[in-house]
């Protein structure tokens, strides 16, 4: 069970001596600064504000490109350079191996037949399917694949069966497979509920976060699928290769369009509820859940047009509906764009667009459109008129004994995929250790690259917000505003007496206000800086929540990032400067010691501050994180680490590195998380930062790097205070 690190940071902030009276009578309104500014009401959207100008930005430059485009030859050459972005943003694959198809029953419809089967598009990675054939003719039939969307019965659906029965009674051979995370492929099923305890977009997003640090992606594996679906299908008699389709809508269209895009084998796609434009998806329900992120493909000069334009002129159907929570105005600009490059190839019929008056559904006049386009450039002419049919019980449709693969068969899913990863990579990262030299040199140039961050060009104007006197210390408010009208607010908690001495303090905990740390700091005369960081605090958390929220922690936001290659942490990295420049601007010449104290994940923030060259003298890691490696090689971990996380980082490098890069400077970790949230062993954290430890003794520096656990909740005041002297 998830330890809260909410209730355990409580805990373990209960000081020996209780804090001043002045604290228990601060006021609340003491703790905020951006109450007198009501001009700033969208402050709590910075996070996400932040990570959308940079995705329109790059989006700007893609448009340009392509609006230089005019020639066939200009277009071709596009569609090389797509080609090559999304194996980069997607891919690699795997190596293919063996299917090892097994049909495990066979059902009767009326006019047409179904093989229950799964296959293994992975070793031991299976997924299940079934095969509906039509009555009649045997050989060489077009065939459809159908991709489901975010539903926990997968192709078993109502609805979904409807189409697939409807294109099956029109002569089309389907092969309809669950996605990972849907219908008998659920990862996180429990046998005592008999259901997963995730929805299906938590079932793609929990382990696609995993997969992301380690640099791969569920989009990946996802299309990877789709592709030794066609290799299924190629082994099958009844198949025409020159005739394979595929089509699904909401999740199912993301699938369609990516296996459509990376396999030339698919002659012609209807991507459903889908298509839009990332302009238009930032700007209303913004990133979707993990296989619907490609890894920095905005950075990258990726659209969802590209997934249609890289196909030209093989025929493809936009089905579209003008209330989708995908917008209508940006299906309808991606249209215009691909439509031009099909014209401009010599194939403007062969891009389609229905649109009907609807929510996020499939709809009897894109259903018919759909089965006409089919016919059409299938070479498969006949009634297009949708027919009502009667579906299958859901339980008749298991591929498995008891309908759930992790229950019966077995299989693997895509945790275990990425930690057979995962462990060869850091076995690699253990290797680049051992040339400690070497690797240290370059590791600084590491973290900024894959982290995303970059020097603030713009460190913006600071405006002194007010000033509240208490017995020992004045309690300083400050908003620093940039040229786009974003702003940093902060607070500067000064002691009366001279001081040598100012700490930065980080805690995303009680919304990132408890002064209980930072009244102790300045009780001992060290002056207190308290900034408040995007998508914390008074900056957060904001109104995006998206459909991948776990317990408060918008996954969707730390996607935005992933699209545009700017992590979280870099933001608040590059937002520390910033406040910290002006900080330095104000505090006398005879502070001597720069130290930086962070409660919780926002370890992660202060270790890559300091690798981007951020000075400190000394830092305080209190409830720290461990490790990202901990995230990743176990299947449950507490969702809170994950905004901390920086995607692609752990074949480069992990925190204990980071705190190898901080030698010589003084360094203490204070009860050491795992992944869960639980506190570590004193054995289990030495072990985690061997490396970082033999650096410290490698410089002479090893009393400067200390790993402390202490359970005495009363002692750990003074554990504090006495590192500090």
């Amino acid at each position: 069970m998830i330890t809260s690190l909410h209730k355990v940071t409580k805990s373990l902030l209960v000081f020996a001596v209780v804090a001043f009276s002045f604290f228990r009578m601060m006021a609340q309104d003491e703790k905020a600064t951006l109450d007198y500014w009501p001009f700033y009401s969208d402050a709590q959207n910075s996070l996400y504000k932040i990570q959308c100008n940079y995705s329109f930005a790059f989006l700007n430059m893609r448009k340009a490109k392509i609006a230089s485009l005019d020639t066939k030859e200009e277009w071709l050459t596009r569609q090389n350079e797509v080609k090559e972005i999304l194996h980069r943003i997607v891919g690699p694959f795997p190596d293919k191996t063996p299917l090892n198809p097994v049909v495990t029953g066979m059902l009767k419809g009326d006019g047409f037949s179904v093989e229950k089967l799964y296959f293994e598009s992975m070793p031991g990675y299976r997924v299940t399917a079934a095969f509906f054939i039509p009555e009649g003719k045997k050989q060489k039939l077009p065939t459809i694949i159908y991709c489901s969307g975010h539903t926990d019965l997968g192709f078993r659906s109502e609805t979904y069966q409807h189409v697939i029965i409807n294109l099956v009674k029109k002569g089309f051979a389907v092969l309809a497979f669950d996605p990972v995370g849907q219908g008998e492929r659920q990862q996180y099923f429990d046998v005592a509920s008999g259901k997963s305890r995730f929805r299906p977009t938590h079932e793609h997003s929990f382990p696609g976060a995993q997969m992301f640090i380690s640099g791969s992606s569920a989009a990946r594996m996802m299309t990877w699928d789709g592709i030794r679906a066609v290799d299924y299908l190629l082994t099958r008699r009844e198949v025409d290769p020159a005739r394979i389709g595929i089509t699904g809508r909401s999740g199912g269209g993301t699938q369609t369009a990516y296996i459509a895009a990376l396999d030339d084998r698919i002659n012609v796609a209807a991507p459903e509820c889908y298509i839009t434009s990332f302009e238009y998806l930032l700007k209303s329900g913004g990133p979707q859940d993990a296989e619907q992120n490609l890894f920095h493909g905005l950075k990258e000069g990726f659209d969802l047009a590209d997934l249609l334009e890289v196909r030209a002129p093989k025929p493809t159907l936009m089905i579209t509906t003008t209330r989708d929570i995908f917008s209508i105005q940006g299906a309808r600009e991606t249209y215009l764009e691909a439509k031009n490059a099909y014209s401009t190839l010599g194939f403007s019929e062969n891009l389609q667009m229905a649109e009907d008056d609807a929510g996020h559904e499939s709809t009897l006049k894109n259903r018919e459109a759909m089965y006409a386009f089919f016919q059409q450039h299938l070479q498969h002419p006949g009634s297009a008129k949708d027919l009502e049919v009667t579906p299958f019980p859901v339980a008749e449709l298991y591929v498995t004994p008891d309908g759930q693969l992790a229950t019966s068969i077995g299989s693997k899913f895509l945790f275990d995929v990425n930690q057979a990863a995962a462990a060869e990579a850091l076995e690699q990262l253990k290797t680049k250790r051992d040339h400690e030299p070497t690797f240290l040199m370059d590791l600084k140039n590491t973290v900024k690259t894959i982290a995303g961050y970059e020097k603030p060009m713009d460190y913006g104007k600071l405006i002194f917000s007010g000033r509240t006197e208490f017995p020992q210390y004045y309690l300083n408010k400050y908003v620093v505003e940039s040229v786009a009208k974003l702003v940093l607010p902060f607070r500067l908690l000064t002691p009366k007496n001279q001081f040598t001495k100012v700490a930065i303090y980080l805690d995303n905990q009680e919304g990132g206000k408890s002064l209980e740390i930072p009244l102790r700091l300045v009780e001992s005369g060290i002056a207190v800086i308290i900034p408040e960081l995007p998508g914390y605090g008074e900056l957060g958390p904001g109104y995006l929540k998206g459909d991948a929220n776990f317990n408060n922690t918008s996954y969707n936001q730390w996607f935005a990032g992933i699209l545009t290659g700017k992590s979280t942490v870099a933001v608040h990295a590059e937002s520390i400067e910033i406040i910290l420049k002006h900080c330095k601007s104000m505090l006398a010449e005879d502070v001597v010691e720069m130290i930086g104290i962070s409660n919780g994940p926002l370890n992660s923030v202060l270790l890559h501050a300091a690798a981007f060259d951020i000075h400190f003298d000394a830092m305080l890691l209190v409830n720290p994180l461990a490790t990202f490696e901990s995230i990743v090689m176990n299947r449950n971990y507490d969702p809170s680490f994950i905004p901390f996380a920086v995607a692609g980082s752990l074949p480069h490098y992990d925190l204990p590195d980071l705190v190898a890069l901080f030698a010589p400077g003084k360094i203490m970790l204070l009860n050491a998380r795992n992944e869960m949230g639980d506190p570590l062993s004193l054995a289990t954290v030495d072990a985690a930062y061997v490396f970082a430890k033999k650096r410290y003794l490698s410089i002479g520096s090893e009393n400067k790097f200390s790993v402390v656990l202490e359970e005495d909740f009363g002692a750990i005041g003074q554990t504090i205070l006495k590192w500090l002297e």
